[in-house]
């Protein structure tokens, strides 16, 4: 792991922050299932549940496709969360 007043490649390379189109769990939305927050992959822009959701649908996605940073996609928060290097970011 990174210490904290340095900043990893993946969160460096994100030059152009990829919103939310809509503000629900892509995947929880088709099996009925509900979410806490949700965050939103800077590389498909895919928005999807967090960590503290029963289905962590993000943390699936970073394992299956290696897609390492995301958004919070909650009001009011501006942060990058880079899942390799377990780094966070304001921005």
């Amino acid at each position: 792991m990174m210490q904290d007043d340095e900043t990893c490649q993946h969160l460096a390379a994100v030059t152009d922050i990829k919103q939310p189109q809509d503000y629900v769990c892509e995947e929880c939305i088709k099996t009925h299932s509900s979410w806490m927050h949700l965050r939103t992959c800077q590389t498909c822009g895919v928005t999807l549940c967090c960590d503290s959701s029963p289905n962590t649908h993000m943390t699936k996605h970073f394992h299956a496709t290696g897609h390492p940073v995301v958004i919070s996609a909650e009001a009011g928060e501006r942060w990058l969360w880079c899942y390799v290097d377990e780094l966070v970011q304001g921005y």
